[in-house]
């Protein structure tokens, strides 16, 4: 089977590695380079530099729009396109071009989560399972007819990396089960539940603010789901705190303000929740650079009765 990969970040490279180890991936699109870091530095993304070091044909079409890489489609030919989070919508005329349709990776359970945040919200959800699924694309967003899924537990201790790297792995094995699948004849696409669908939108910087007067599950579900990237945050003595790791400490309550300070003890800045306790274990203070919460505890930037807030206090 000759494939067309059509993808961007690092989620992608894992299902690219993956296809041309078991097939021919004829060429790769992917979104054009940007510039990022301090001195803005164009930059290719992940799936470019992976490609060009496997020798594979790379272009970067500033749109798909009016048949840009209708010339490309029609030179190649390939049996299937496989798309993982590419990063633009697909047209019809690139809709109906493969032999095998074009096939998506999405990192969800469809139809939970369709849309750009599907990892993040599940696990900011609290949810106890997460998984990949391969669908046939639509013109709607991610609502096209169910070919293969594969799902695995989120744990206390998960977050969103540990949870990108584990579903990048396990959607680039699902990706060739599912290609081998079709090419043999043996698979039977199922049309989605509609009712059952849930919308994972982009993550906004308002998603990213702490409210400790929240249940204490939910702030750690916050902070793990927005970790490493791009971060939860509340305010401490007028400064922006950025929070990386936490930890439930107990469902104890102690009658005092949401957010205040309880405990310095045990390397840990234990924080008061209506429902119990959290404890902060690193985080990324204003103008610094990311430190365990017992480097911050030693710097004497904290002390027991501070409060953390979600507007900056005069």
């Amino acid at each position: 089977m000759k494939i067309l990969f059509m993808g961007t970040p690092d989620f992608a490279v894992s299902s690219l590695k993956r296809l041309t180890e078991e097939f021919e991936v004829a060429a790769v699109v992917t979104q054009t380079d940007k510039k990022k870091g301090r001195g803005y530095i164009m930059t290719p993304s992940p799936v470019k530099e992976f490609a060009l070091s496997k020798s594979i044909p790379v272009y970067q079409p500033e749109t798909l729009k009016n048949d840009a890489i209708l010339p490309l489609l029609s030179e190649i030919v390939p049996d299937a396109v496989v798309v993982v989070a590419f990063g633009k919508i697909l047209p019809l005329y690139v809709l109906n071009f493969p032999k095998f349709g074009c096939i998506n990776l999405h990192a969800s359970l469809l139809p939970e989560y369709r849309g750009a945040a599907p990892m993040q919200r599940a696990i900011m959800d609290g949810k106890d399972k997460t998984g990949v699924t391969t669908m046939y694309m639509a013109e709607g967003l991610d609502t096209g007819d169910i070919l293969e899924t594969a799902q695995t537990p989120i744990y206390t201790s998960d977050n969103f990396e540990s949870i990108h790297d584990r579903l990048a792995l396990l959607g680039a094995n699902l990706i060739v089960s599912t290609l081998k699948k079709l090419e043999s004849g043996e698979l039977t696409p199922r049309k989605q539940d509609d009712s059952k669908a849930t919308y994972a939108a982009k993550i906004e910087k308002s998603d990213c603010l702490v409210n400790f007067s929240s249940s204490v599950n939910d702030v750690h579900n916050k902070i793990r789901g927005l970790s490493p990237y791009p971060l939860s945050y509340a305010f401490l003595n007028q400064k922006t705190v950025k929070f990386i790791s936490s930890q439930v400490v107990s469902n104890k309550t102690f009658g005092v303000p949401a957010g205040t300070v309880l405990s310095l003890e045990d390397r840990r800045i234990q924080v008061a929740c209506p429902d119990g306790v959290i404890a902060i274990t690193s985080l990324l203070p204003e103008g610094k650079s990311r430190m365990s919460a017992f480097d911050f505890i030693n710097g004497r930037n904290i002390k027991v009765g501070d409060r953390f807030t979600c507007e900056r206090q005069n």
